[in-house]
């Protein structure tokens, strides 16, 4: 099969033309799927689908793909979800360096300028400067966001709001991003060529010793009610709620000024032939200890 030849636009380009979301053909976020990606989210037993979740292919540049996952929580978390979705993307890239290696996304232009030894003349590898660039992009798009929806005139995130899961697979690069529970899923090929689940991502649960040390410094409280012992909460120093069972989450600004927290988690990694897929998903798919039959199941469904 025969492409015609695209005409190359500019990083800048790219970015002016954002505002018209629904009409870029290399963005899903709804039921659907691609050649290479697919989503899926159907109606829970609770109230409405607060699920919100997005591919985009091509993100930066033919090579580049950015993935997300946002589970909303609250009144208003549908809202929050679906806000974080369209808008967190648009951050990321705008964070993003903008000199000629960045606007490309190859990891081939990376490379101009080194030492013999691997080195840039300023003493830092090429691979420490794309993690240090990413982790940064990744930084300050979560902290804008965040920023955006507390002073958002119509939105009322004060109770409400959203995980996150990012991805950004550039080549063989994957670069991730998230907070709160919402999960990714590794699978791949292990050493007799049977797949096996990776989990990439930490459930940010406010019982983890760094997250309710931080909660319980700025005066906020974590416990688990009576009738479902298994379920951390944060709490307000002065009432019983709102009982959030995040650490870190956008949104929430009753809880803000008591150790919750939107810094994200970042990771970055290089994927082999034995990787085969990732999976994003929110709790509802991943809190029960079957990642390693959804791996099975993905893998072998692909085939059919």
């Amino acid at each position: 099969m025969c492409r015609s030849k695209r005409t190359r636009r500019s990083f800048s380009d790219r970015v002016t033309t954002l505002q018209h979301l629904t009409s870029i053909p290399s963005r899903i976020f709804t039921n659907g799927k691609s050649r290479t990606s697919c989503i899926f989210t159907q109606q829970g037993r609770k109230g409405i689908n607060q699920d919100a979740m997005i591919v985009w292919e091509e993100f930066m540049s033919e090579d580049v793909t950015f993935c997300g996952v946002f589970d909303g929580h609250g009144p208003h978390g549908h809202l929050v979800a679906r806000k974080v979705r369209d808008a967190l993307p648009l951050k990321l890239m705008s964070f993003l360096p903008s000199d000629e290696s960045k606007r490309n996304g190859s990891s081939s232009t990376c490379c101009n300028n080194l030492t013999s030894d691997g080195r840039d003349p300023e003493g830092s590898s090429t691979e420490d400067k794309v993690d240090s660039s990413w982790r940064e992009a990744f930084l300050k798009s979560y902290k804008a966001m965040d920023k955006e929806l507390r002073s958002h005139p119509n939105l009322d995130c004060f109770c409400s709001g959203s995980t996150a899961v990012t991805i950004v697979k550039q080549g063989s690069n994957l670069f991730m991003g998230y907070i709160g529970d919402s999960r990714a899923v590794l699978g791949s090929k292990d050493g007799n060529d049977k797949m096996v689940a990776s989990q990439l991502t930490v459930d940010l649960k406010p019982d983890l010793p760094r997250e309710a040390e931080r909660i319980k410094r700025c005066k906020g409280r974590v416990f688990a009610l009576q009738d479902e012992p298994e379920v951390p909460r944060v709490w307000l120093p002065f009432d019983d709620a709102p009982g959030l069972a995040m650490a870190r989450a956008f949104g929430d600004f009753c809880l803000k000024e008591y150790g919750v927290i939107s810094i994200p988690e970042f990771s970055h990694r290089i994927l082999t032939d034995k990787d085969k897929f990732i999976v994003l998903a929110s709790d509802g798919v991943c809190f029960s200890p079957l990642h390693h039959h959804i791996v099975d199941s993905l893998f072998y469904k692909s085939f059919d």
